[in-house]
């Protein structure tokens, strides 16, 4: 099994964790006897969560920490207060992030942009730094890192996006190559549309509405392939027969091709 044995002494970190699929990661990693330590803005539904699964998987440690990731001094913070718990970070799941829709130079006087990388790449990028070493030395330890589908292409109208989660997939993937042999695995998770908050805080609810059923999937159902990739030490999970079309299709389309195909299908 790539996933580490749950101890009394460790801990699965998932940001994120109080909505959608940090939401559903956090109980299956429960259900296999994780502790955990559960990170998003949102103190109110971590501790929702860490109740219900108190209750359910009595006698584990469920640790919550209210953090803005896109800050590097709550990013310090949250570091010094998993610290203080005296666990180590066995597991870190990467879920943290958001995306937006709009023509870059529409949105860039707000800022959000900015704030979106803050968030999807270096706050991915400073947990990675401050949590991988220590797995190494231990030789025991897995990483999901939740990408998206938007990673394998480039896309007009949500171009920083798209671009953050083409950092995630490429370090990821990296990543898990120089792992090899270490005992510790990074799994990088490309769900394209899911049923979650994620469209209405990006701004793409009539979009998303719009699209046919058979493209989505549920947060479960990519928190399922999500642990289960990770169980066994896949570098990369594309959950959906559709999706893994889409994405091999990005990969080989020519970009004259399929950029103005983009453009027309998500933005006119």
């Amino acid at each position: 099994m790539a996933l580490p044995a749950p101890s009394a002494e460790t801990t699965a970190l998932i940001t994120g964790a109080s909505s959608g699929i940090g939401v559903e990661i956090a109980r299956l990693l429960a259900e296999r006897g994780h502790g955990l330590t559960l990170v998003a803005r949102r103190e109110d539904r971590l501790r929702e969560l860490a109740d219900e699964l108190s209750a359910k998987h009595p006698g584990r440690r469920y640790e919550v920490f209210a953090a803005d990731l896109a800050d590097a001094a709550a990013r310090e913070k949250l570091a010094a207060d998993v610290a203080a718990t005296g666990l180590d970070v066995a597991v870190l799941v990467n879920n943290a992030g958001f995306g937006g829709h709009s023509e870059f130079v529409d949105a860039a006087p707000s800022g959000r942009d900015v704030e979106m990388v803050r968030l999807n790449v270096e706050a991915v990028t400073d947990l990675l730094a401050r949590y991988l070493p220590g797995m190494v030395e231990r030789r025991s330890g897995a990483v999901i890192n939740v990408a998206s589908t938007a990673a394998f292409q480039p896309m007009p109208g949500t171009a920083t996006y798209a671009a953050t989660k083409a950092f995630v997939l490429s370090q990821s993937e990296a990543l898990a190559q120089e792992l090899k042999g270490t005992g510790v695995t990074l799994t990088a998770v490309c769900p394209g549309p899911v049923k979650t908050e994620f469209a209405e805080v990006a701004g793409v609810g009539e979009l998303a509405e719009s699209a046919p059923e058979f493209v989505w999937l549920s947060a479960e159902e990519v928190a399922e392939a999500a642990v289960d990739g990770a169980a066994k030490g896949k570098r990369t999970v594309v959950p959906g027969a559709f999706n893994q079309v889409g994405t091999l299709l990005g990969r080989v389309a020519p970009r004259s091709l399929s950029l103005p195909l983009i453009d027309r299908g998500w933005n006119r």
